[in-house]
């Protein structure tokens, strides 16, 4: 298999940096936003997200299935990309700058919007990047990738604010929340652009040949794919309940909310340093174990940020450096590479690609461990009694503490365990190619 050119791999991660520039804020500032600015109650707001988020179970295998099946001229990812764009724009634009008195209900319909947008732009999009190559370790270049223009677009996120902050004196949820919207709206048509003109689509549409229900039976029954989606699930929940908390703690806990931005940035620009590391450990030891470590690392440093306090911001950093470090690997480099060796075992099964299909219930599980993460941290805060509105005493603040660094660390060592027998070496995948090769000649 010929290596993919860097052009080739540029121009298809473009799409990632606007989409992760825009999602991160949604689930980092968006809470304390409508919590402290807006008076929508943290409870309620966790109940809009969690119902955001049964829709996705039947809106996500839904698009798998159309973008799998769809025959154009221009592709069967493209189409769905370039319609998503100006919904994703428009959602943003309205979540992130509410008209006055814009509260629960605002904020239930335009996340609801969002969440469709993005499962049309999503779920295409990582199935195009699994087709790019059907080689064991190019994938995990693609992965690569598109992991570093993701975390470009939530550096740019911290970036742009922090500059505001550092130039004119002016920060806040709300003001970090009108500059990166403003900013996504200009960069994300450019870089989707260059991705749908630039990027090759390979030819791999086949003719239905599995029913639906029988398909997903067939998914189902892919062991490995249950292995790591139930994996990734767990871990993610972790990651996520710190997420909607970060802002919360280094505000109430550190008591630095205008540098909070700042430590942000230090995260990003360690995890998109980190990804070509997570690549080539994943080459040296193979991608479940390398996937292992970001798992124990992110573990092992997250109960460290307990022992914080007020005027400790600081000391954050070097916790701050290792869970950056961490999720370079973590996030989507490993497991979106791992999730394209097990499409093709599924392939194998079913006689037909279907990696829309996989990623649709990939996005699913995405989607709902973000919700689920978020509104774990969000009910605990409340029953914890913490008020994003006034005062919290030390009952309050180490509910919160504890929320954000130590708990975290379960699912991540369940997640651990999970993985921990993964079966699809480097060895195994390259039988599975084989036996793929050896039917496509018969």
């Amino acid at each position: 298999m010929d290596r993919l050119k860097k052009k080739t791999l540029f121009y298809y991660s473009l799409t990632d940096l606007p989409i992760s520039m825009s999602l991160f804020p949604v689930a980092v500032f968006i809470p304390q936003f409508y919590a402290s600015d807006m008076g929508v109650d943290l409870a309620l707001m966790a109940t809009i997200f969690l119902v955001v988020r049964l829709f996705d179970v039947v809106t996500d295998p839904l698009m798998g299935y159309i973008s799998d099946h769809t025959r154009t001229r221009f592709g069967r990812r493209r189409p769905w990309i370039l319609a998503a764009t100006p919904i994703m724009m428009l959602s943003i634009y309205m979540l992130f700058m509410p008209p006055e008195g814009g509260g629960a209900l605002h904020l239930f319909v335009w996340s609801l919007v969002l969440s469709i947008a993005i499962t049309m732009m999503l779920i295409p999009y990582y199935a195009w990047g699994a087709e790019l190559s059907t080689d064991y370790n190019e994938r995990s270049r693609v992965t690569g990738a598109r992991a570093m223009a993701g975390i470009g677009g939530s550096l740019t996120a911290q970036l742009v604010p922090g500059a505001a902050l550092l130039l004119f004196g002016i920060g806040g949820s709300s003001v970090v929340l009108q500059l990166v919207g403003t900013t996504m709206l200009i960069v994300m048509p450019l870089c989707v652009s260059l991705t749908l003109l630039k990027t090759p689509e390979p030819a791999l549409y086949q003719p239905s040949v599995v029913p639906v229900l029988e398909g997903l039976k067939l998914m189902w029954g892919n062991r490995p794919f249950k292995q790591l989606v139930l994996a990734f699930m767990i871990g993610s929940i972790g990651l996520n309940i710190t997420t909607p908390l970060y802002l919360f703690f280094i505000s109430y806990v550190l008591n630095a909310e205008d540098l909070a931005i700042f430590m942000l940035i230090f995260f990003f620009l360690t995890a998109f340093a980190a990804v070509p590391f997570w690549v080539w450990l994943a080459k040296r030891i193979g991608k479940h174990r390398a996937y292992l470590a970001s798992f124990f690392l992110l573990a092992l440093a997250h109960p460290f940020y307990l022992l914080l306090g007020e005027g400790d911001f600081w000391w954050m950093l070097p916790i701050t450096l290792a869970t950056g470090f961490a999720g370079g690997g973590f996030s989507s480099t490993l497991p979106n590479s791992m999730k394209a060796d097990v499409i093709d075992l599924d392939t194998l099964s079913s006689g037909e690609n279907r990696a829309a299909l996989f990623f649709s219930a990939w996005s699913f599980a995405q989607k709902a461990t973000a919700s689920i993460g978020g509104v774990i941290a969000l009910y605990g805060l409340s029953l914890f009694g913490f008020d994003a509105t006034g005062s919290n005493g030390p009952e309050e603040l180490l509910g919160l503490r504890f929320l954000f660094s130590t708990f975290p660390s379960l699912f991540f060592l369940t997640g651990a365990a999970i993985v921990w027998k993964y079966p699809i070496t480097e060895e195994r995948y390259a039988e599975i190619r084989a036996e793929l090769e050896t039917r496509a000649a018969g």
